[in-house]
């Protein structure tokens, strides 16, 4: 199961070579930043967009992976009007866990059956106890979110060439399986209900998000532009 733990793991150590990188080349801009830090925390510099062109440009980057996950989708996210660093959390803590090898697959760790298609991860609810459901509900969104967020080429080309469903079908699936999955005594017992309620609530905007995570960082060279215009254009609508 995943649960959102990045902003908690961030060091103090980290928060100050986030500093280093705002101000490498400015010793005042370095020590505006010093004082942001100690006057507003350190999710004030996890907000900043050049800690996040630091990241992507430094050569020098040593932040662990995970907090750089962070940066990009929380400032993805406020990107889209989604300003909840909860949501933030998730999603990166997601998009980490499901790096994994084989994760994406799995409802959870110590899980021995993978699903690969959402239909039976729906079928599979249909003799789940509470527990059980809970983590098929959740992972339905786990699944829809990283997929359609990451991957939106491969979701348009299956449903081009082989008639797969489109990007609403997982807007769908993935809302109505957090939304689901929040409103059972597990997401109470697991302090999850409010967080996986407004993921579920925001699906489309979150996912969206992720979409520019995608489109601009990991494969910016990849994919048709005239299928990421034709997104540009939906999300107007």
């Amino acid at each position: 199961m995943i649960l959102p733990t990045i902003r908690a793991s961030v060091t103090r150590d980290d928060a100050l070579h986030l500093v280093e990188l705002i101000g490498r080349d400015d010793p005042e801009l370095r020590g505006l930043a010093r004082d942001r830090l100690e006057r507003d925390g350190v999710d004030a510099l996890l907000d900043d967009p050049r800690v996040r062109n630091a990241i992507l440009t430094d050569p020098q980057v040593r932040v662990p992976p995970p907090i750089v996950f962070f940066v990009l989708v929380r400032q993805a996210l406020l990107e889209g009007g989604v300003d909840d660093r909860g949501i933030a959390d998730f999603v990166a803590s997601l998009v980490v866990g499901f790096g994994r090898a084989r994760a994406a697959w799995r409802p959870s760790a110590d899980d021995d059956r993978e699903y690969v298609y959402l239909v039976d991860l729906m079928a599979g609810l249909r003799t789940a106890d509470a527990r059980r459901a809970f983590l098929l509900r959740t992972h339905l969104g786990n699944y829809s979110l990283w997929l359609a967020g990451l991957f939106p080429g491969y979701v348009d080309i299956r449903r081009r060439t082989r008639g797969a469903p489109s990007m609403d079908y997982f807007d769908q699936m993935g809302a109505a399986g957090y939304v689901a999955a929040a409103d059972s005594r597990e997401a109470e017992r697991w302090g999850m209900r409010e967080l996986l309620d407004g993921v579920g609530r925001d699906f489309v905007r979150v996912r969206e998000a992720l979409n520019r995570v995608s489109d601009r960082v990991l494969w910016p060279e990849s994919g048709d532009p005239i299928d990421r215009l034709l997104r540009e254009v939906q999300r107007g609508d």
